[in-house]
């Protein structure tokens, strides 16, 4: 086969990859469906719901504790057998937590390895897709992060089935058996691409994204976090994720209390607020292409200013306003996941990229748990949801500030230039 035509054959084959890597997000998100299983195990345990949320919080700071720790391992291994590891433990932590005697295993078996696993797994399909798409690089890590965000959507209605026919405990199993079946055949094809290659038009080592900012070249972890852009990107993140999960994590109890509207309602409206937190991602991915990450994630967080401040000021009772609001707060989380890790390839390079992004994701960890505390203080301190909005509105406007300000990709210097 001819060279001319072999690189033609990678360049049409690589969009493989980021199905593939849409399918493996779409079995690590379930974790976004979680809160069909509290129902039932505060009934069948007799705990209270903070009691029942703490499998899922133990997960979510596993989650960012792994992609930190797993990004040398797909450096070494790469990310074949880095996703075939986290898939193992993905599907093994589902399957023993339906064996789980009481909420404490559970958050062991479920949060612990389950979440541990996902964070390992989570930045291999990310990596493979930025390596394959130096041309575009925020579309195609949006596209497959986009399954983490729909897996709700079809993953909720299948596992209340699942615990209305079985009951909650044993549906963990054999959704666990699913996962660890599709995780390790959807391992097998991943692969970066030959040394040397790039797309058509785009030379080896270079970036085409319209107005991109010059990178620093690429640079390795300890030079990463020498830069003064990694704090502003790392502050930017969490305010992004802490701002989101603060008014997410209330959506359905906000949407009863607050707006007023019917709890049926407030169920469906959560199921399909799923929607703009998966379309938010190749959205934004493909914005940080268009406008650079500093410009993006400043629009992300002046419509987060708004949509808080709608909701804040003409919320209350009021239906259209919830649904306007929160869709825009969902489309704006989910954006996040696309403008991180683009920026940090963007940046920062992508020879080191599943060790810097890993690192970076810690924001994620630390936005997830204070928003998900945070918000439940604010409600028990105040007597209201609506009032969670006050500090939404100023981290969105602080971000704004951190964005413009920090988020400049500095010239090549020293040795992170080489």
């Amino acid at each position: 086969m001819s060279e001319t035509t072999n690189a033609s054959r990678l360049e049409t084959s690589r969009w493989m990859y980021v199905g593939v890597g849409f399918l493996i997000n779409v079995c690590l998100g379930a974790v976004y469906a979680f809160s069909v299983f509290r129902p039932p195990l505060q009934k069948l345990w007799g705990i209270t719901a903070t009691q029942a949320g703490f499998p899922f919080m133990i997960f979510l700071g596993m989650f960012a504790l792994g992609m930190a720790l797993a990004g040398p391992l797909v450096e070494k291994w790469g990310p074949r057998k880095t996703t075939l590891l986290g898939g193992f433990l993905v599907g093994a932590g589902w399957v023993l937590s339906g064996f789980s005697p009481n909420i404490w295993v559970l958050t062991a078996f479920y949060g612990v390895i389950g979440g541990g696993g996902v964070g390992v797994a989570y930045g291999c399909p990310i990596a493979v897709a930025g390596k394959w798409f130096p041309d575009r690089k925020g579309l195609a890590v949006g596209l497959t992060v986009m399954g983490f965000g729909l897996s709700a959507l079809i993953l909720a209605p299948i596992a209340d089935s699942l615990i209305a026919s079985m009951g909650v405990i044993r549906t963990f199993t054999v959704l666990g058996g699913a996962f660890l079946v599709l995780l390790l055949a959807l391992a097998l094809p991943l692969k970066f691409p030959p040394a040397g290659w790039a797309p058509k038009g785009c030379e080896p080592g270079t970036a085409k994204a319209k107005k991109a900012p010059a990178c620093a070249g690429d640079l390795d972890r300890g030079q990463m976090i020498r830069r003064g852009t990694f704090y502003a990107l790392w502050g930017c993140y969490t305010i992004g994720c802490l701002a989101g999960l603060m008014s997410i994590g209330i959506a359905k109890p906000f949407g009863l209390e607050v707006a007023g509207v019917p709890s049926t309602l407030a169920t469906l409206a959560v199921s399909i607020f799923a929607i703009p937190n998966a379309v938010g991602r190749p959205l934004f991915g493909w914005l940080t292409d268009r406008l650079t990450p500093r410009y993006a994630a400043a629009l992300s967080f002046v419509l987060i200013l708004f949509a808080a401040a709608l909701v804040y000021f003409f919320g209350k009772g009021s239906a259209a306003v919830y649904f306007v609001a929160f869709v825009i707060l969902y489309l704006n989380l989910g954006g996040w996941l696309a403008i991180a890790p683009t920026a940090t390839a963007t940046f920062f390079g992508t020879k080191h990229y599943a060790r810097n992004y890993g690192f970076v994701f810690t924001a994620y960890g630390i936005g997830a748990i204070l928003g998900s505390v945070l918000s439940g203080m604010i409600r028990d301190a105040t007597g209201s949801y609506l009032t969670v909005f006050v500090p939404v509105m100023g981290l969105a406007a602080l971000g704004v500030i951190l964005a413009l300000v920090g988020l400049r990709a500095l010239p090549p210097s020293g040795s992170a230039a080489k």
